[in-house]
């Protein structure tokens, strides 16, 4: 009763208002699971690739070429399988495209396909997702630590701040409603921080402000002020996350910060953000070097591996294979897992645990382009990786992660949620040890 009998694909709309795709997967028993595909703007250059169209229509992002991957060849390989093994479903769409970025079939059919086949699974076994993923993977679930951005940057605002993410996260809470009070307070501290400073232009693509900052630290400086402003004491109960994002101004260990109008090398902007450790409450840091800059990438880990949480996105792009070699090197010592990055539900799980065996932590994250699909707050729970980046705390489609885990909370318990556990060995962790 649990094979696969349909797949439907359809074109939707994500929040950037571009086209994605949706997918339906229907049971023999009539039991349906659905998911839809997001998009990154800030891509790795070896994650799954979103299989457009081109040409002149819809300034080339039309998916007609991915659903017609669904409805067809994808449709035909997954018809009869049992949704419960997710392995063999999505193994069955590897078989069809064995390349390594999904150019064929498309990381968006991939990805919304092998979403759509674990939610009907759970849905099929009468339990919610966060607790199918927990069975089905032998984890212990847990509500995850939100990481939430404040202030946007780099490709989700126009570039018009080199660094791509100024967040927070709040690891001395209690409680999931605690950490929305805390993150309420201070985001809405640092809007009117930037309104009557003629620093705010708008909200960002995830939902933070887009600010008019001249220069990058000058969006710490902020970022600690609203901290206080809302009462709290910087370190304490609330430190912060930054995103560099470094691949999108660097390459071949050259980096161009075009807001200050410096170029540095992997050494000078170490020593940069080494400084900026060492002056703000930042307990982790993503992406500090190029995907390309493994030496540098090496070198930072060495200096603050002990101190701050390093985690690798575009260097790693939720690839097992990536992560084992990292390890290896001691370049990074956590690593972001989105799903569409690899393309699967199976090859993203194969990072998580990659990360586990290594001792790394894993933070499941959204993308900047998003939907109301709210299957990532389920995984983080479900796996309990401990914490969950989906941007910020405006617009729907953020809004609707948060409040899913909110009502995860209900069903799991609050006990469960992690209050700063990965945390342990950072700077937060350490000052207050």
């Amino acid at each position: 009763m649990t094979a696969i009998r349909q797949l439907t694909g359809r074109r939707v709309w994500d929040s950037r208002g571009n086209p994605t795709v949706e997918v339906d997967v229907y049971l023999e028993n009539g039991t349906m699971g659905r998911a839809i595909a997001p998009a990154g703007a800030s891509r790795g250059e070896r994650e799954a690739i979103d299989l457009r169209d081109g040409g002149s229509r819809l300034r080339g992002k039309d998916v007609r070429r991915a659903l017609d991957n669904i409805n067809g060849p994808i449709a035909q390989a997954l018809i009869g399988l049992d949704a419960t093994d997710q392995a063999g479903a999505d193994q069955a769409m590897l078989a069809l495209d064995p390349s390594p970025l999904k150019d064929r079939l498309g990381g968006n059919a991939t990805v919304a396909t092998s979403l759509a086949v674990l939610h009907a699974a759970a849905r099929d076994g009468g339990k919610p997702l966060w607790r199918h993923v927990a069975d089905h993977y032998g984890c212990a679930p847990s509500l995850p630590l939100p990481e939430i951005q404040i202030f946007g940057g780099g490709a989700h605002a126009g570039r018009r701040v080199d660094i791509q993410d100024f967040m927070i996260m709040v690891p001395g809470a209690a409680t999931l409603d605690e950490v929305m009070d805390v993150t309420f307070e201070v985001y809405f501290a640092a809007g009117d921080i930037m309104a009557r400073r003629g620093k705010l232009a708008g909200v960002a693509d995830e939902g933070g402000w887009w600010p008019v900052f001249d220069s990058n630290e000058e969006a710490l400086e902020t970022l600690v002020e609203a901290i206080e402003l809302a009462g709290e004491k910087p370190g304490e109960r609330i430190v912060i996350s930054l995103d560099v994002a470094a691949s999108e101004f660097g390459r071949d260990g050259r980096y161009q910060l075009a807001l200050e109008d410096r170029e540095m090398d992997s050494g000078a902007l170490i020593d940069m953000l080494g400084g900026w450790l060492d002056a703000y409450p930042i307990a982790a840091i993503e992406d500090p070097l190029g995907e390309d800059d493994t030496e540098g990438m090496i070198a930072f880990t060495r200096r603050f591996g002990s101190r701050v949480q390093i985690i690798g996105d575009d260097y790693l792009v939720t690839n097992a294979a990536l992560l084992d070699a990292a390890a290896a090197a001691d370049a990074c010592n956590a690593v972001l897992i989105k799903v569409n990055q690899a393309g699967t539900v199976t090859e993203s799980i194969a990072a998580f645990d990659a990360a586990q065996k290594a001792g790394w932590g894993a933070v499941v994250s959204a993308r900047s382009g998003e939907t109301e699909d709210v299957s990532i707050s389920h995984l983080a729970t479900g796996l309990g990786g401990g914490q969950l980046k989906v941007g910020s705390f405006q617009r729907s489609e953020r809004m609707v992660k948060w409040n899913e885990c909110l009502r995860i909370a209900d069903e799991i318990g609050p006990g469960t949620f992690v209050g700063g556990a990965p945390l342990a060995q950072t700077w937060w962790g350490k000052e207050q040890a």
